[in-house]
């Protein structure tokens, strides 16, 4: 399966292993608009923004104009591409 049609099958739900699958399963949505799902306790919040960038326990992600924040790899649940942004405004 190629990167471009591994990110197009989404939702994509991200299992991990390791650290280093955890850091290819990212790197296909480094640029792109995505919602993470993140736990935060018991609950589920999806975060809409941009990844920015991929590291060893965090990713980097734009949720606002100038909004950067760092999100624990552990948190996320699940990344999907964006559908709002696709839409024709």
């Amino acid at each position: 399966m190629s990167r471009n049609s591994l990110r197009d099958s989404l939702p994509v739900t991200l299992k991990f292993c390791g650290v280093e699958r955890m850091e290819s399963a990212f790197k296909a949505w480094i640029g792109q608009p995505v919602v993470l799902q993140v736990a935060l306790g018991d609950i589920k919040v999806p975060l809409r923004g941009k990844l920015l960038k991929d590291g060893s326990d965090t990713v980097r992600m734009r949720i606002g104009e100038g909004w950067d924040v760092d999100i624990y790899k552990t948190m996320i649940l699940a990344v999907e591409q964006d559908g709002m942004v696709l839409l024709p405004s």
